[in-house]
């Protein structure tokens, strides 16, 4: 929310107070309290009137601070709350002194000082993150209301990047950024995704700890500041040090929670009915029976809306006039290898038969005066779940569990953004507080139900909704984008986003969703939703199997879906990686390259785990521009060499996309294009790319590769070697002497068939990489 009028003044109706100078110090152990007048103390009778500004400083992990900044403190404490995370061995230092108080959290500090002018600076290893100086945390009023309001600097040249799933673009800086989900579709400063936080390339990430409204001004009201505000009488923060934006990333979902881990047959091709088209069980066999005929693998088939009766969402009945006997035709379906997904979302319409039974236990979101809160929006007369009442969750997962016993495998958790604050809930949260966190209950009911029946590791939703923290409930989508290459490339925007905010896992509609899309737009949008981390075929009024659309379209789903699969084992480390560190499997570059400046606004092309660049087309003519960071990186289709750092420019036909390999990279690619579950490890193919000297450790699955270069002697040896596995070294010419193993004709470069658990090849010709 913008206060000021330009520089100089406020807008008509704001009154601001500001800190001018340190009061008192209170320290404490790990934590400190600093009251500051907000008015001149000039003698005894400037002390009879306020406010005051109480500061609290503590840390709840190395390089983490937490700033809370209160004016009322005796306010009820309102719910919900983010769950967060700390570690119990942790322990700040405080030291006061003349000049001020220090708060040290691992490599990070925040002073405030003491003296005639307000000032508070983060630092970490000698250099200053940010400030909050003069007029930068206030309070202010408008119309009645009361805000909180923070302000740091923002440095020459730091880029601000997240705060959820965004479709404008990527770098922040200029934006006015409401955190309030929104069912605004993928065209529109509106998101379904809004998550209090970003990260900068200056070493520093911001979590906002409200899980309601947070307005971020982010270089737009005063431009060389972000600013951010909240209603009410305190507003707390954590800045969190990197000093990579990696580091960031660790750090804050270390604090709010990392991504599970989804399951392997999860990253495999999904097929869905789409929305409003006609279906039926012989329909589903139809597409299923012509993917199987123009060999095109298959790992989910998706029911959306209508496998329910019309009107009546939810009531989690098969239609019996399309699919009469659903327990039937989902153990066929699980005959032919498929997963099955159903939609559903938390809205029960008045047709249902589960309203009459939600209202009369108490179970649906209420009215002030005790109705039940409904409208015609979507569903006629449709109600919330309240998933505030424990008693609520359970009735709902009861009806998902019927479900699973029938045969299903997951669900699409469509909606929870449309929440309204016009309510009460069971357990007296703030409705405004619960606008954005709804979506964090719902996904977490929805999945919790998964593990506890399916376990652990094949546990995965489809969600559109979600605020911090729900990046623990994976995966999600993009929502409903236009069939035009404009939506493709904001839906790739929004992506990106959501990954810089904490967010693994990220899917879109192959073909956008409203609309149905060109043959050339759908066969360029099949190559960018195959190299994301998941892939769905899905649209609204019209179907999306390939041979509708023309059939080169059959040739190039075949060509990257095949692709994927056998990049499983490479992907597998990469997924694991985001739940392990929170790290996205798609990666903004400037997340991968923070150093190089070129990377800092890109946002038509993402790193794919640590060592693939992809560039998606985004147009007919398959004309494609793109950056390449500094060092050789090899085309990873055709084997051609980029010297980077540059600007490239490309034409692509159909069958291909600008997907290069990191130099220095040893990529496993597997020996099965049919399927995402495999032993990755059995067969593998260790495809060495520009090596450096030094060793390199690849895993996959329960095998450990090492792989030395020195000089022109590349040794690979294998912890719990599978019986089969090959290296190949792209681009080498010949192959002056091996051990361990067999040289194989191959066009990429050298290829070796190892015999044991160790290989050593003597390559000659060609450039086996750096330091030739």
């Amino acid at each position: 929310m913008k206060f000021s009028d330009g520089y100089w003044l406020l807008r008509p109706g704001v009154e601001a107070t500001h800190p001018l100078s340190v009061h008192d110090v209170t320290p404490g152990d790990g934590d400190v309290v600093v009251h500051a007048a907000t008015r001149p103390i000039r003698h005894r009778g400037d002390m009879l009137k306020g406010p005051m500004l109480t500061l609290g400083l503590t840390s709840p992990m190395a390089d983490v601070v937490g700033v809370e900044i209160t004016h009322f403190s005796g306010g009820r404490p309102l719910e919900p709350s983010f769950a967060l995370s700390a570690d119990a061995g942790h322990e700040a230092k405080v030291v006061e002194d003349d000049a001020g108080v220090v708060l040290t959290a691992g490599a990070l500090s925040v002073r405030v000082h003491k003296g005639e002018q307000w000032q508070v600076d983060f630092t970490a290893e000698g250099r200053t993150l940010t400030t909050s100086g003069f007029k930068g945390m206030g309070f202010m009023t408008l119309d009645g209301a009361h805000y909180v309001r923070e302000q740091l600097v923002l440095g020459v040249g730091h880029t601000v990047y997240g705060l959820g799933e965004r479709f404008g673009p990527l770098v922040k800086n200029g934006q006015t950024v409401d955190i309030w989900n929104a069912d605004g579709g993928t065209s529109s400063e509106q998101a379904y995704k809004n998550v209090p936080f970003f990260l900068t390339n200056a070493g520093y990430g911001i979590f906002v700890d409200h899980p309601g409204n947070v307005s971020f001004e982010v270089g737009s009201e005063a431009v060389s500041k972000v600013g951010f505000s909240v209603e009410g009488h305190s507003l707390r923060y954590f800045l969190i040090y990197g000093p990579t934006p990696r580091e960031i990333l660790r750090k804050y979902t270390a604090l709010t929670g990392r991504p599970a881990l989804p399951p392997a047959w999860s990253f495999g091709l999904w097929l869905s009915t789409s929305f409003t088209t006609d279906y039926d069980e012989k329909t589903v066999n139809g597409f299923i029976d012509g993917m199987v005929e123009r060999d095109l693998p298959l790992s989910v088939f998706h029911f959306d809306c209508f496998w329910m009766r019309d009107f009546h969402w939810c009531d989690f009945e098969w239609d019996p006039r399309t699919f009469p006997d659903p327990e039937g035709m989902l153990a066929r379906l699980h005959e032919r290898g498929l997963r099955v997904s159903v939609w559903i979302n938390p809205y029960i319409a008045q047709r249902s038969p589960l309203f009459a039974e939600g209202m009369a236990n108490g179970y649906l979101l209420r009215r002030p005066n005790g109705d039940v809160w409904q409208w015609d929006l979507w569903q006629p007369g449709m109600a919330l779940v309240d998933f505030t009442n424990p008693a609520a969750r359970e009735w709902f997962a009861g009806k998902l569990e019927a479900l699973l016993d029938q045969g299903v495998d997951c669900f699409k958790t469509d909606f929870g953004e449309r929440v309204p604050t016009d309510v009460v809930y069971h357990d007296g949260s703030d409705p405004e507080r619960m606008h954005n966190y709804y979506t964090y209950l719902y996904n977490k009911t929805v999945f919790d139900l998964l593990r506890r029946r399916r376990g652990e590791s094949e546990a995965v939703v489809f969600a559109r909704s979600a605020t911090a923290g729900g990046q623990q409930f994976p995966v999600h989508w993009g929502g409903d984008c236009e069939a035009t290459y404009e939506s493709m490339a904001e839906s790739l925007r929004g992506g990106l986003s959501l990954g810089l905010s904490g967010f693994g896992y990220w899917s879109h509609d192959i073909g956008g969703f409203e609309g149905t899309p060109s043959a050339a737009l759908f066969k360029r949008w099949i190559a960018f939703g195959l190299l994301s981390s998941h892939s769905r075929l899905h649209g609204s009024h019209s179907y999306r199997v390939p041979w509708l659309f023309d059939e080169e379209s059959v040739d190039v789903l075949r060509r990257f879906v095949k692709l994927k699969l056998s990049l499983m084992p490479y992907l597998d480390r990469a997924a694991r990686q985001a739940s392990a560190e929170g790290v996205p499997m798609m990666r903004a570059m400037v997340l991968e390259f923070p150093d190089d400046p070129g990377c800092a606004h890109l946002e038509r092309q993402y790193m794919l785990g640590d060592s693939l660049l992809v560039a998606p087309v985004f147009s007919d003519e398959g004309d494609v521009s793109y950056y390449v960071p500094s060092g050789a990186w090899t085309h990873l289709l055709t084997g051609e060499v980029v010297q980077g750092p540059l600007w490239t420019r490309d034409r692509c036909d159909f069958l291909t996309a600008p997907v290069l390999v990191r130099p220095n990279t040893v990529l496993p690619v597997g020996a099965v294009d049919d399927r995402p579950e495999y032993d990755y490890a059995e067969g593998v193919t260790l495809r060495a790319y520009q090596l450096a000297e030094g060793e390199h450790v690849t895993v996959v699955g329960g095998s450990t590769f090492r792989t030395v270069r020195r000089g022109d002697e590349i040794r690979v040896t294998a912890e719990s070697a599978p019986s089969r596995w090959r290296v190949l070294v792209v681009g080498a010419e010949s192959v002056s002497a091996v051990e361990g193993g067999e040289v194989v004709p191959d066009a990429g470069g050298v290829l070796v068939e190892a015999a044991g658990d160790a290989v050593v090849l003597t390559v000659g010709g060609g450039t086996p990489g750096p330091g030739r």
